[in-house]
């Protein structure tokens, strides 16, 4: 019997909306800002009322790059599970759904790349990696077991957040491409959410207190990590977007008092909605 979920995914993707021929590339403009400023990550210290407001927007177009390579390092990793799954003995609909999220998550990076490359701007090679932790679990967890599908749901659900905070508070400010990317990626993720969730509440179904209290523990490393690197860019985006001692802009972004409050409000719906599960985990 096809969960509620497959019939969802099913339906809600066909016909496909292709990324890369939907939206106006030629929109694109490096002129605008590609975040908020009050969703930077200095946003808040002293020195940033000090900087020039290029500076500001080259920083804000770094920073929602550096959240792009955090999607384009998820995507991969879901769609080589999600791949070996079709190895297994499945169903059609079960199969349908998962032949649907591979073609949404290939678009997704697809769509990041393409931003990437139309923004022409500079971006050397290794400058950004994954964080090792959180992609060897995510890599080798068995996707039969709780914590593969807990890793996936937060993986989901924290860009999603994020997202909408900038679809709420981009306003016109923020280029309209920007808005639209992540507009896209909303509708698409609500569908891959439910079904991390549905995943999930089988998995855990039958764990106990003991049980529930380990998970959390491992899930509590695998949250910070991630958080970390989705909220603060590397030390060289900073100098990119024009700063000097960019070791020591992200060293004062990790203590700017209002950036973590912002990250904690965003992380807020993910930490509620573990703590639903008996899950109780850090608010960063």
């Amino acid at each position: 019997m096809p969960s509620a979920a497959h019939l969802l995914l099913s339906h809600n993707s066909t016909p496909y909306r292709d990324p890369l021929t939907s939206l106006d590339w030629g929109a694109l403009d490096t002129r605008d800002y590609w975040l908020p400023p009050q969703a930077l990550s200095i946003c808040g210290l002293p020195e940033f009322a000090t900087l020039n407001d290029a500076v500001k927007r080259r920083l804000s177009q770094y920073e929602f790059i550096n959240v792009l390579l955090c999607g384009l390092w998820l995507e991969s990793v879901f769609i080589v599970r999600l791949g070996r799954a079709l190895a297994g003995d499945l169903g059609a609909a079960e199969r349908a759904w998962l032949l649907h999220e591979i073609r949404e998550e290939a678009g997704h990076s697809l769509m990041f790349l393409k931003l990437i490359e139309s923004s022409a701007l500079p971006l050397p090679e290794r400058i950004w990696r994954g964080p090792r932790l959180a992609d060897a679990c995510a890599r080798a967890l068995p996707a039969t077991g709780p914590l593969f599908w807990l890793a996936a749901a937060i993986g989901e659900d924290i860009p999603d957040k994020f997202n909408r905070y900038v679809r709420q508070h981009g306003g016109g400010d923020v280029n309209p491409v920007i808005r639209e990317v992540c507009t896209l990626h909303i509708v698409d993720e609500a569908r891959h959410i439910a079904y991390a969730r549905e995943q999930l509440e089988i998995r855990l179904a039958h764990a106990g207190a003991l049980r529930r209290r380990a998970l959390a523990a491992a899930l509590d490393l695998l949250l910070r990590q991630f958080a970390l690197r989705f909220y603060f860019p590397p030390a060289g985006f900073y100098e990119l977007a024009g700063l000097t001692r960019g070791a020591w802009w992200r060293r004062a972004a990790r203590a700017n008092p209002q950036r973590r409050e912002f990250v904690r409000e965003r992380l807020a719906p993910t930490v509620r909605m573990l703590r639903q599960y008996g899950l109780r985990v850090s608010t960063f």
